[in-house]
């Protein structure tokens, strides 16, 4: 299996810590937020981003409507963990 990454190295945002895009965009919080740090591998939140409150992923700032559960990256953590990931979204039932 590849390597597991991070939801910067995924997105390719350039806003992890001294990424090209961080003097325009600013420095992603998730990557600093160490409240998650190594949850399902990762650094900081960087494979648990959609738990994390300073999540400012470049998929909202598209659209109001794009759900962490239907984002690739969440979809790509679940599948490597599978039974082992921490935090996932359950289905409502209703």
């Amino acid at each position: 299996m590849s390597k597991k990454l991070n939801c910067w190295e995924y997105m390719n945002c350039g806003r992890e810590k001294n990424g090209i895009m961080v003097p325009i965009l600013g420095e992603c919080k998730v990557y600093s937020d160490m409240k998650y740090d190594g949850l399902n591998n990762g650094v900081g939140a960087g494979r648990a981003c959609w738990m994390s409150s300073n999540n400012n992923c470049i998929m909202r700032q598209h659209s109001q409507l794009t759900c962490c559960h239907e984002c690739a990256f969440y979809k790509r953590v679940m599948y490597e963990e599978d039974e082992q990931v921490e935090f996932r979204f359950e289905p409502v039932n209703g």
